[in-house]
């Protein structure tokens, strides 16, 4: 599980890195650039959304291998059609919109199957769920660090078109190694009864009466928009304009998530011992406003590169603290639809980050946007902290004694 989801992340990465760029080198409009986000994603997290109910009716497994596939054909038609002249910029923008488009459609319920896996590895390793979201995580880090580092080298030999081919081929090898590696996991409520919409709706119903997990979903929903609007049109634009290359797109992002593995490694080892609720906001408040504001104050080279060093220590203790909370707290009998409605919660800012991204560019300046980004996610995810349910993050594992279904 860990290997495929692994693969994925590094493809997954690389396509952050190679999309943005040949639109941004190509048509030169931030607008366009944050468009081919949106079309990615917007499908993406709706497909991730409606699929949570098949990921329990079907089994992970399927779906995973199903969505990769799909998923991978569709990208791999991007360096194809570029190299035979037919996707030619800004003439065939709709031709890659419908690519992508498609390509996050179905790799929505994949990802979300790959998440859903971990209580039945739990429970045929026998290792706890907090150690497995911890080595989860960490491994995304690793993963996304090396995905960033073999994006901006390949663009720049290789030119972001053909780059994306990488990016399908990880596809593939995700299908594969779950195929091969991962025996089959028994659907969790093929008996039970009702439809498809009524154990959708039974997913939402979960989430609206779990204050905790909606007040969590919210505040990742804002970040998550503010690091789309940063990755997919910001960071390129100031690169492009500063008279960088792709390659220091791959340094920073190499930065963060080498930092990030380390402090996820932290968060694993030391798991149950410290507070979830501290090493949570104070990580996102490191994680995000010191890369915005130091590339909007015009730092110099070597702060922006120790600003994403710090970014990503802080961002190392966050998916550990939120993987553990929702697998204590979700019913295992839901945990597919559930887990594809909060993704799709959390990812919902997505398909709008980049659009938004390149209004604020096109209005305001690339150091304004980057000022006002930076801003609005201090105040985001500082402000969330003195809520009362913030506390339950605490006295959940204080009373964890109970699985969920029993809870």
């Amino acid at each position: 599980m860990l290997v495929a989801s692994s693969v994925s992340i590094v493809g997954t990465r690389i396509s952050t890195i190679a999309l943005p760029w040949l639109v941004y080198t190509e048509t030169g409009s931030a607008g366009l650039t944050g468009l081919v986000l949106t079309a990615e994603m917007a499908p993406y997290v709706l497909s991730k959304a409606l699929g949570g109910p098949l990921v329990d009716r079907r089994g992970p497994r399927a779906i995973s291998v199903f969505g990769d596939l799909l998923s991978g054909a569709f990208l791999v038609l991007i360096p194809i059609l570029y190299a035979v002249g037919q996707l030619s910029l800004p003439d065939r923008i709709p031709v890659l919109l419908a690519l992508v488009a498609l390509a996050g459609a179905f790799r929505g319920p994949g990802d979300g199957a790959r998440n859903a896996m971990i209580p039945a590895v739990s429970d045929a390793t026998g290792v706890p769920i907090e150690r497995i979201t911890g080595l989860d995580s960490t491994l995304d880090r690793a993963s996304a660090l090396l995905g960033a580092g073999i994006g901006g080298l390949l663009v720049a030999v290789l030119g972001a078109a053909q780059t994306v081919a990488f990016t399908a081929g990880t596809a593939f090898v995700s299908a594969f190694v779950v195929t091969v590696l991962i025996p089959r996991i028994s659907p969790i409520d093929a008996e039970e009864p009702g439809s498809y919409l009524a154990r959708l709706r039974a997913g939402g119903a979960f989430l609206r009466k779990d204050r905790l997990l909606r007040a969590i979903l919210g505040m990742i929903a804002v970040t998550n928009l503010l690091e789309a609007a940063y990755i997919s049109v910001m960071l390129p634009v100031w690169v492009h304009s500063n008279g960088h290359g792709p390659a220091l797109i791959g340094l920073l992002g190499m930065l963060f998530g080498g930092a990030a593995v380390a402090s996820s490694l932290a968060a694993t080892t030391l798991a149950g011992r410290f507070s979830r609720r501290t090493a949570y906001l104070v990580g996102f408040t490191l994680c995000g406003a010191p890369r915005y504001l130091a590339l909007a104050l015009g730092a110099p080279l070597w702060v922006i590169l120790a600003t994403n060093v710090v970014a990503g220590l802080g961002a190392g203790f966050i998916n550990p603290t939120i993987g553990a909370i929702f697998f204590e707290r979700v019913p295992r009998r839901i945990i597919g639809r559930v887990g594809s409605l909060a993704d799709a919660l959390a990812w919902a800012g997505l398909p709008v980050g980049g659009v938004v991204g390149g209004l604020a560019i096109t209005v305001l300046g690339i150091s304004p946007a980057l000022a006002l980004a930076g801003t609005a996610y201090l105040v985001s995810t500082t402000v969330p902290g003195v809520r009362p349910e913030w506390r339950q993050m605490d006295r959940e594992r204080a009373a964890n004694g109970a699985t969920p279904d029993e809870a």
